[in-house]
């Protein structure tokens, strides 16, 4: 054996340092919590409705009768087959995209950020109105903010209060829309049982007084704006607990949520109180003549 193989056989191998290596830390990563049924059906009907808010001209524009009507089958002409739409698209594209994705998969990218692009326009637009609409009916309680700088605070302040409200996260923002709709539907549900006692249904059946010509525009525009934005809530499939399975059944119970609560206090005041059909209108119909807000309450109990 060699001088070189001796060498090496007698060499010891080297001590291990006395210093213990340190492992990697792993953390796990937290997850964020998943929308579940009641509260996603709470923000698809604000998304959609919010409340039996702007119904009013649909009765100003053509009467109690074909404001009942409407209201009673536009949903089966428009936003069931849009819901219908809306989950199978949701439940197939599962994504925060929504209806982004679905312009992408079928026309391109371009296409898909025009829908983007329009969809934010759309959005800025009519999201801007439900502050305004939601002081017009305060104001019947606080008269002081009808005008004038006292308004526009209320304005900012309710429009600051629900933007910090979406920052919360949508977990927050899933359970808070469940309290602010039992809280929008109160007054409602509180008016439709003070008026069964005083319905005259004979008043459901009215076409409009004489004289008042119809206004077919604006009825239609009510159907569509109070009924419409059902692909909206698209964009939170992504946030949904098994959304194949919750998604579906949040939009059959929002729609029947959505056009029952529509309903019920169209049907309660229009056949409890006569008033004229042109003083119907989002601020109904206490805004424009005093009295006839005393005639309400009077009629009502």
């Amino acid at each position: 054996m060699s001088d070189l193989d001796l060498r090496t056989t007698s060499e010891t191998p080297p001590k291990a340092p006395d210093t213990l290596q340190e492992l990697p830390v792993t953390t796990t990563k937290k997850i964020p919590k998943k929308l579940t049924l009641v509260p996603l059906i709470f923000l698809i009907y604000f998304e959609v409705a919010g409340g039996p808010y702007g119904e009013e001209p649909a009765v100003q524009a053509a009467g109690p009768l074909y404001a009942l009507l409407g209201f009673l089958i536009f949903p089966f002409i428009w936003s069931i087959p849009e819901a219908l739409i809306t989950a199978e698209l949701s439940t197939a594209y599962p994504g925060n995209g929504g209806f982004v994705i679905w312009a992408e998969r079928a026309f391109g990218p371009f296409c898909g950020s025009l829908m983007g692009s329009w969809k934010f326009l759309s959005g800025v637009i009519n999201i801007a109105a439900f502050p305004l609409m939601c002081i017009d009916y305060i104001e019947k309680v606080v008269p002081a903010l009808e005008s004038g700088w006292p308004r526009k605070i209320a304005i900012l302040i309710s429009t600051l209060l629900l933007s910090f409200l979406n920052y919360t996260g949508l977990t927050i923002v899933g359970y808070a829309a469940v309290l602010l709709g039992l809280v929008s539907l109160s007054p409602f549900i509180i008016m439709s049982l003070m008026a069964i006692p005083k319905i005259h249904p004979h008043r459901w059946i009215s076409l409009g007084q004489k004289g008042v010509k119809k206004d077919w525009t604006l009825f239609f525009n009510t159907l569509f704006w109070n009924l419409n934005f059902w692909d909206n809530v698209s964009t939170l499939a992504g946030e949904v607990d098994e959304p194949r399975k919750t998604f579906p059944m949040a939009l059959l119970v929002a729609v029947i949520f959505t056009c029952v609560s529509y309903l019920i206090p169209l049907f309660a005041v229009t056949g409890a109180v006569s008033v004229d059909q042109s003083k119907w209108g989002t601020r109904i119909p206490c805004h424009c003549c005093r009295d006839d807000c005393r005639e309400v309450a009077k009629v009502l109990g």
